[in-house]
């Protein structure tokens, strides 16, 4: 099995940033008790509190697919949505360090 890591960056609509994050920290905690997520970070980048980024690590992309398609449709994944301008999806190949 191939562990998965991934960055997402949510630019929130003007002024709801933190907003997002609370949206993406309750995701966080629903996240705590799946076995296939090693990692759920959200962070508000320091110069700009409307963007919002996500550090994720799976321990592989079946898990990762499975997580997607139980939220896929989901109240907490529009609230998020509705708040969000833009999101990006970074793909990251894992090469090592610690907690990998």
């Amino acid at each position: 099995m191939t562990s998965v890591a991934r960055y997402g960056k949510a630019t929130a609509k003007q002024g709801k940033g933190g907003e997002l994050a609370d949206v993406l920290l309750a995701a966080a905690r629903e996240l705590e008790a799946d076995p296939g997520c090693a990692l759920y970070l959200i962070n508000r980048q320091s110069d700009d509190p409307d963007v919002v980024w996500v550090t994720e690590l799976w321990r592989s992309q079946a898990d990762l697919d499975a997580s997607l398609e139980r939220i896929r449709g989901s109240d907490s994944v529009a609230q998020a949505m509705a708040l969000v301008d833009d999101w990006q999806m970074i793909e990251l190949d894992l090469l090592g360090g610690k907690g990998a």
